[in-house]
């Protein structure tokens, strides 16, 4: 069930009642362990560059405001560095909650402001699950392909490969019927889309 609630604005907004006990479930981290004390939001290194701090998604979260949350910057800026999660007082996984709202907002189809990062996002998940790690050259190839940035970072990748850091072909890991174990068990199909 949802509910409209009106803003200061004036403008209406859908409120989802069952959004903070999905985001729980989904995440298996507890959110009313918040009682917004803001270090989360003090110490996170790109709080600055976000739409939204770490503590208001929280609160957001716990407000039901769904669309407000899926569609903000702030979950695909967070680098999961865990800075929120080691000053927290009260251990709220902030950086499990944040890759929970990416992949809840990829399953709802919702573009994010950040699309380089929503894009770069997909394009990794799809490389580990191809090879079980990481081929930087199939990753830089994909992102560039579907970002239409094909030669910004030209310079820097040939320097790269000239000292051998890039890799032209993959290899894949042993077992990697494991791991494709591991993507369905979490809902994922071979090639999801991007």
């Amino acid at each position: 069930m949802k509910v409209i609630t009106i803003t200061k604005t004036g403008e209406a907004e859908a409120v989802d009642p069952g959004f903070a006990e999905l985001v729980q479930q989904k995440s298996g981290k507890e959110l009313r362990q918040c009682y917004h004390c803001l270090k989360c939001s003090a110490g996170c290194p790109i709080s600055f560059a976000m739409d939204w701090t770490p503590n208001q998604i929280i609160r957001m979260v716990q407000l039901g405001l769904k669309e407000r949350v899926l569609s903000s910057s702030t979950i695909w800026l967070c680098a999961s560095c865990e800075t929120c999660f080691t000053r927290c007082p009260n251990e709220v996984d902030l950086p499990a909650i944040m890759d929970t709202l990416k992949e809840i907002a990829i399953r709802n189809g919702i573009k994010s402001q950040q699309a380089v990062i929503q894009i770069f996002h997909r394009v990794f998940l799809n490389c580990i699950r191809e090879y079980g790690r990481l081929h930087e050259l199939s990753l830089l190839a994909s992102l560039k392909v579907l970002t239409l940035n094909l030669f910004e970072d030209m310079g820097l990748g040939m320097k790269m490969f000239n000292k051998g850091k890039i890799n032209l072909l993959p290899t894949r890991i042993e077992n990697i019927h494991e791991l494709d174990a591991i993507f369905r068990a979490f809902g994922e199909s071979k090639r999801s889309k991007i």
